[in-house]
């Protein structure tokens, strides 16, 4: 073979490659994506936020966010049996990744995950619309002071609003779902 065709030979293998691999690259491409996907939920899952939330109304507070004074459930004042956590875990479920196409260099993918305001949007305070719960977390939710832990009380069966204030306290800001949103942008970015 001459010489002079080595380099249209090259080109070909080239521009035939991404075709030729692009089975495999999709395959490699979900189940990275899907395992990056489920490590996000798993953190989110296991998030000191989440999980007393998850406990329900007795929960001790293990996020510390009230200082030991009852617990989330019932400070938000969710509604006993209510499953605060199901839109946020159905959001971070939707997730998905998006082939674009091919090119010299591979495949193009676009990943889609929910933004820290859809999942505001999505998780309404009980008591007051137009204000997220968990956005509340990350900024703050007033009121602790007026809140009294009292097992079988309130909407909660946890706690309700007292009066008039009965402790100097204060709700302690935590990062929840803006930072773990951030955190995977990175991650699924990396893909």
């Amino acid at each position: 073979m001459p010489d002079n065709n080595i380099p249209i030979i090259k080109r070909g293998v080239r521009s035939a490659a991404p075709r030729i691999l692009s089975p495999e690259l999709r395959n490699e491409t979900s189940r990275a994506f899907l395992s990056i996907k489920n490590q996000m939920v798993a953190e989110f899952l296991g998030h000191p936020i989440t999980v007393e939330i998850m406990a329900g109304p007795d929960a001790p507070n293990i996020s510390g966010t009230l200082g030991g004074r009852g617990n989330l459930f019932s400070f938000i004042g969710f509604e006993e049996g209510d499953d605060p956590i199901k839109p946020i875990l159905d959001l971070l479920y939707s997730s998905f990744v998006q082939f674009n196409g091919i090119t010299p260099t591979g495949i193009v993918s676009s990943v889609f995950i929910p933004t820290a305001d859809e999942i505001f949007n999505e998780t309404p305070m009980p008591w007051a619309t137009g204000r997220s719960w968990t956005f509340g977390i990350e900024r703050g939710i007033s009121g602790l002071g007026w809140y009294l832990n009292q097992s079988g009380a309130g909407r909660s069966g946890g706690g309700l609003q007292a009066s008039q204030q009965i402790a100097a306290a204060k709700f302690k800001n935590t990062q929840y779902i803006s930072a773990l949103l951030n955190k995977y942008t990175k991650l699924f970015q990396s893909l």
